[in-house]
């Protein structure tokens, strides 16, 4: 019996000292970091930045996977299931992490349990956009022309339940006026029908639509965010323009399946956030209109519990829903 417990005592320490050695040498080959969602967009840019800076920081190869689907159910899924070795990550965020989980009614994953938080790495605002057409040069001549023509303006989005789509929806409340959704499979095709003239005007994120707002194929009214920002310095918040307390942020923030060593968990928090504090990476970031973050695995937690509870809040009230 003694002698039993005596080898499981020793298998336990040597297993022990085996992982730390392994977290020391972290990563000792290429790290995968998925993206749940199709290339072209926010989060998959925030990545390929985020990848090609810990490459070189690393020596090992940090190589983008976009595996979309659902709304970011699926690559987020695939990384819940991932061995916990840190060679499997995944860039995600408030769809996937925060509005999903009150959206979906069988989410295949728990988006605190089933996952290690590792750093928020960055935030950016929607913007109202209108196509040219549209009379309206601000909010308050917008929601004049919506309440003199009730049900006659249609707003887009990329679909039921998403940040786009949920940024309408609390617009709409706040300003009491009847404006028509349309959901569409994807960023691209509505922000296509906007300029084409098919709906009036979209939430979109501003990376997206910023291209077609300085060509002039789109006119910014307002942003979603609690600021200004930079790269669109008169266009005012919906919270100056007569909205107090409206504020949408989308985010993204990188994560391992649960269980991760901490070891490894601090070395990427280090990297990431030093990745995040250099020169080219902001300017890339800031240029597209994307607010760089940065925090240590336990804010982010934090952060992450708050936004889920705020978002389920805004879903309940929105009636949005997926069948």
């Amino acid at each position: 019996m003694r002698a039993d417990w005596l080898r499981r005592a020793c298998l336990a320490v040597a297993l022990g000292v085996t992982g730390l050695a392994t977290a020391q040498d972290y990563p000792s080959k290429p790290v995968k970091i998925v993206v749940p969602f199709p290339p072209g967009g926010s989060v998959d840019a925030v990545a390929r930045i985020l990848g090609q800076k810990l490459s070189s920081k690393f020596g090992k190869q940090f190589v983008i996977e976009n595996r979309p689907g659902a709304g970011g159910n699926i690559g987020s899924d695939f990384v819940a299931k991932a061995p916990r070795d840190g060679y499997t990550l995944l860039l995600a965020g408030v769809s996937s992490h925060a509005i999903n989980p009150s959206l979906y009614p069988q989410l295949p994953y728990d988006p605190v349990k089933d996952f290690t938080p590792i750093c928020l790495v960055y935030s950016l605002p929607n913007v109202l956009v209108v196509n040219p057409a549209v009379p309206s040069k601000s909010i308050q001549e917008l929601v004049a022309l919506a309440k003199a023509k009730p049900g006659t303006l249609t707003f887009a989005s990329s679909g039921n339940g998403t940040t786009l789509h949920l940024s309408g929806e609390l617009f709409k409340r706040m300003a009491g006026v009847d404006i028509t959704h349309v959901p569409y499979k994807g960023n691209a095709p509505a922000v296509t029908d906007v300029i084409g003239g098919q709906v009036s005007l979209m939430f979109d994120n501003i990376n997206n639509s910023l291209p077609h707002i300085k060509a002039g194929k789109l006119r910014a009214l307002a942003v979603t965010g609690p600021t200004r920002i930079k790269v669109l310095p008169d266009v005012p918040t919906l919270a100056e323009s007569g909205f107090r307390g409206y504020s949408i942020l989308s985010w993204g923030g990188l994560f391992g399946p649960a269980g991760l060593s901490k070891l490894v968990v601090d070395r990427l928090n280090a990297e990431v956030n030093d990745a995040l504090r250099d020169k080219q990476v902001r300017e890339l970031l800031v240029s597209e209109g994307i607010d760089v973050q940065g925090d240590t695995p336990e804010q982010f937690q934090a952060f992450l519990l708050a936004e889920i509870a705020r978002w389920s809040k805004l879903v309940k009230e929105s009636g949005a829903h997926i069948d």
